[in-house]
């Protein structure tokens, strides 16, 4: 018998546990307003909300797990907001990385760091060495993050390797065109969770969401519990993922397979 996630409160076998869980924490400000404070108290609360996420998906077996924290267009809130952001990535880094290294955590970052302070460069490097031993849960963190960005970085390496003569344009592929976009080496997300009630991805892995699975919920995020989390991996078992093919044709391909055939490499 297949085991099953660790405290889920329904049954759900380890194997159909999703592997790349991504999620776009929507909602700090909404949830702020609600209850009378300035937004920034709500990315506070919404800073704690990370480190129960994270620690649960560790304990179920999830392999990634992909926050979108600050996004492109977010340089263009207003000013002491983005202060306030930055100084919250700063302390969380600094507060929880002993404690991710204790659960085994290893830790990414995405997105164009180069706008980010020099202080703040050199936090983000030093924790990603400090925890890349470990063999855990990947934390990927999307910082200064834009899909369409980040493919248009992606396009631009490409097209240099091209002038150089390393590659030849008719061997431009997908396979190739993945390993050069900020999640290389890493799986797609197979669940891409949006909290807050808004149904759009926002700029969020438009390349390795193709066939991602989406649970929208109108639950603002400093409020997206450990419950919450789980009523999204319930929906997510109840689904059948076809990955373009018809039922039946699904049912007897695994979603590893499906990775062969795209040309990449199971986490």
């Amino acid at each position: 018998m297949s085991s099953t996630g660790s405290s889920l409160p329904f049954p759900m076998p380890r194997e159909a546990m999703p592997r790349h869980v991504a999620m776009i924490m929507d909602g700090n400000g909404r949830w702020a307003k609600l209850k009378g404070r300035p937004r920034v108290f709500g990315h506070r609360y919404g800073a704690e909300r990370v480190r129960e996420i994270v620690e649960q998906a560790g304990q179920w077996g999830i392999s990634v797990l992909t926050l979108y924290a600050f996004s492109d267009e977010n340089w263009g809130r207003p000013i002491d907001e983005v202060g306030v952001i930055m100084h919250l990535i700063e302390h969380y880094l600094r507060k929880e990385r002993q404690e991710l290294n204790r659960q085994n955590v290893r830790f990414r970052v995405i997105g164009d760091s180069s706008r980010f302070s020099p202080a703040l460069r050199k936090l983000i490097d030093e924790t990603r060495e400090m925890l890349a031993d470990n063999t855990g849960l990947i934390l990927n963190v999307a910082l200064s993050y834009g899909g369409r960005a980040e493919i248009t970085r992606a396009t631009k390496a490409i097209a240099e390797k091209v002038a150089r003569g390393e590659i030849l344009a008719d061997d431009i592929s997908q396979k190739i065109i993945a390993e050069h976009l900020d999640t290389a080496g890493l799986p797609d997300p197979d669940l891409v969770i949006r909290t807050s009630g808004e149904s759009r991805i926002s700029n969020f892995l438009l390349w390795q969401a193709a066939y991602a699975e989406f649970y929208f919920t109108p639950v603002l995020w400093p409020d997206f519990s450990r419950h919450e989390f789980a009523k999204a991996l319930e929906d997510f078992y109840s689904r059948e993922r076809r990955f373009g093919l018809t039922g039946a044709q699904a049912r007897s391909v695994t979603a590893a397979d499906f990775l062969v055939v795209q040309g990449q490499t199971p986490c």
